[in-house]
């Protein structure tokens, strides 16, 4: 059954789980897909299914091209203003969980702490372009205050195993590496890892974190 796309600040969501549950994750889709795409679908059910109020939204370019428009990426300030009023038109910021899938978790953990929300869930982080290793996105996860979880591919090409060892980040940022994993934690058939296996992981992960986050 597909599921039924609700508006919050006149952006298009999808509401998942227990409307009343007392932990919230909201999360916001990667720069070329959006939210139905597959990977957020699994991830977005997974977690819905133990009982946190999972959301999904959309920024306003790629809620354009759903009426068959085709914008450029929005601006930073147009990104981060998307998920402040989500935020605030969602409430409880101390009992919700912002992430999602690349630039959306990019720029969840952007936001962050000047929101009060309780943490951070990054689904493949973009540390630098594909092929762009000296232009790092990490200046704020050096002093970032709100607990952050990175769930990252040990080969994704925007940030390598290796190539995080070699960054500052703050000691609220951890990183959980999925073996072989590409940027979409997806690993190699002769990894001997399966791409179920590592989005199940990530789900596990992130509920767990939440539930860290967020206190009965």
């Amino acid at each position: 059954m597909k599921d039924r796309i609700e508006a919050i600040v006149g952006l298009p969501a999808i509401i998942e789980g227990p409307r009343r549950a007392r932990r919230t994750l909201v999360l916001a889709h990667g720069a070329g897909a959006g939210m139905e795409h597959q990977f957020m679908q699994r991830i977005a059910s997974g977690i819905a299914a133990d009982g946190i109020r999972v959301v999904r939204f959309e920024f306003p370019y790629m809620a354009a091209r759903r009426e068959g428009r085709r914008p450029g990426l929005d601006r930073e300030a147009v990104l981060r203003s998307s998920w402040t009023e989500v935020i605030e038109a969602l409430g409880r910021p101390e009992r919700t969980v912002i992430g999602g899938k690349s630039m959306g978790g990019r720029y969840a953990s952007m936001v962050a702490d000047g929101t009060g929300v309780a943490g951070v869930v990054c689904l493949g982080y973009p540390f630098h372009p594909p092929g762009r290793s000296e232009r790092v996105r990490t200046a704020h996860l050096e002093t970032q205050r709100t607990p952050t979880l990175i769930l990252q591919g040990e080969r994704d090409t925007m940030g390598t195993r290796e190539d995080v060892a070699g960054y500052r980040l703050s000691s609220a940022v951890r990183v959980q590496w999925l073996p072989d994993g590409d940027h979409s934690l997806k690993p190699r058939k002769a990894s001997g890892y399966t791409y179920d296996d590592h989005l199940d992981t990530a789900v596990q992960a992130t509920i767990a974190f939440v539930r860290e986050q967020v206190s009965s």
